[in-house]
């Protein structure tokens, strides 16, 4: 299987000490290409060195999401829109809203949303989405875009049904993490994931995050890396009844597609 995570935090302090070897793991998994998360105005610049030192496998995007969007000053926009000249950051994001944790207050969130939806109108680039109980202002300012944004993923999906309809009726595409493994609070998606087409679906790890609970890790820190992609794409292909070959394949040409990623140079 070649594979494509979608959403990796690796510029997170916790791969510091091996971050060279979580890259071997995930290569020797079948990962051939990933997408560094940019999630603030820390991290969005180191996830664009991360992508320019390891060029066609890994890639970058840039955004502040709602948990820092009170950092979101005109300085902070003018810096995510120098990131949005180089091409190794493929994405506007991770952006949206979040009003399960309300990290930041809800106007700067939904502030800091429509300055980078701003910006994905601007340079036609895709959207690295992020919602979580906040579908109604989320879908609501979405649509104040209509006709003028590129694709967009809501990266790790975990809303209801009418939420996951909702998404693909506006032709969104889903991405899928180890949220599935969770019987605590992912058994629904294991029944949802069949209703999502092969040209909207993407997988990603969301790594160091949300560690597949249906697998046991060797490493007593228990800390999620993109090799274990490999284990969820397993778990997606049987609960949507396809062959994980097939599903890998998909996941993988739509990722490829949806951020215009080059094919990866062959092996020698």
């Amino acid at each position: 299987m070649h594979l494509i995570d979608i959403g990796a935090n690796l510029t997170h302090d916790s791969f510091d000490p091996d971050r060279d070897a979580v890259l071997q793991r995930a290569r020797d998994a079948g990962v051939v290409q990933m997408v560094v998360t940019g999630a603030s105005r820390e991290h969005s610049p180191l996830a664009l060195k991360l992508a320019r030192k390891h060029p066609g496998e890994l890639f970058a995007t840039a955004g502040v999401h709602p948990h820092h969007a009170s950092e979101y000053t005109a300085e902070c926009d003018a810096e995510m829109r120098a990131l949005h000249s180089h091409a190794e950051v493929v994405a506007v994001g991770e952006c949206g809203l979040d009003y399960f944790r309300d990290f930041s207050p809800r106007p700067a969130q939904r502030r800091a949303f429509e300055l980078q939806l701003q910006i994905a109108a601007e340079t036609k680039k895709p959207l690295f989405l992020h919602q979580r109980d906040a579908h109604a202002d989320f879908v609501s300012m979405m649509r104040n875009f209509d006709g003028r944004l590129g694709p967009a993923v809501v990266h790790c999906f975990t809303g209801t049904r009418e939420e996951l309809f909702d998404c693909l009726d506006h032709d969104w595409h889903i991405g899928i993490t180890g949220w599935l493994c969770d019987e605590r609070r992912g058994q629904h998606l294991r029944e949802l994931v069949r209703h999502i087409p092969a040209n909207r679906l993407m997988i990603e790890t969301d790594a160091p995050y949300l560690l597949p609970r249906t697998v046991k890790p060797a490493r007593a820190h228990r800390r999620n890396e993109p090799h274990y992609l490999a284990h969820i794409v397993e778990e997606l292909a049987r609960d949507r009844g396809e062959d994980v070959a097939i599903t890998a394949a998909n996941a993988t040409a739509t990722s490829r597609a949806f951020f215009r990623l080059p094919n990866p140079e062959p092996s020698a």
